[in-house]
């Protein structure tokens, strides 16, 4: 088993997690999956933000776990869902850090969504 590489976030790839204050929607055709006012925003390296919204806000019912996982050496493992009403398309559409790194613990028992596959509308 090869041993996997952990960076801690510095000025050469500076990672963020703040709260984000606005309403955060996600739809994917006409069923909305998650609405929050409590998302947080990451914000890594040059990467666009991503917003990672709490479980509880998510109606997981719409969600199913699937098998795929990846590793990300300043955040972790990563657990992915799929959204079985958007067929392919839902495919492996959302991901969460079960167990994130220190860096971004905040991230933990949170959602996030690829932007291609659903809608991720900011609300003031």
């Amino acid at each position: 088993m090869t041993k996997r590489e952990k960076l801690t976030p510095g000025s050469d790839h500076p990672i963020a997690v703040a709260p984000y204050s606005s309403e955060v929607v996600v739809t994917a055709g006409s069923r909305r999956i998650a609405r929050t006012r409590s998302a947080l925003i990451l914000q890594e390296a040059t990467y666009p933000p991503v917003y990672y919204i709490p479980r509880e806000d998510v109606d997981m019912s719409l969600l199913e776990r699937s098998e795929h996982t990846s590793y990300c050496p300043y955040k972790g493992d990563a657990s992915y869902y799929s959204i079985p009403a958007l067929g392919e398309t839902g495919q492996n559409s959302a991901w969460t850090y079960e167990a994130p790194f220190d860096a971004v613990a905040g991230i933990k028992d949170h959602l996030a969504f690829y932007t291609d596959r659903v809608s991720v509308e900011l609300k003031d």
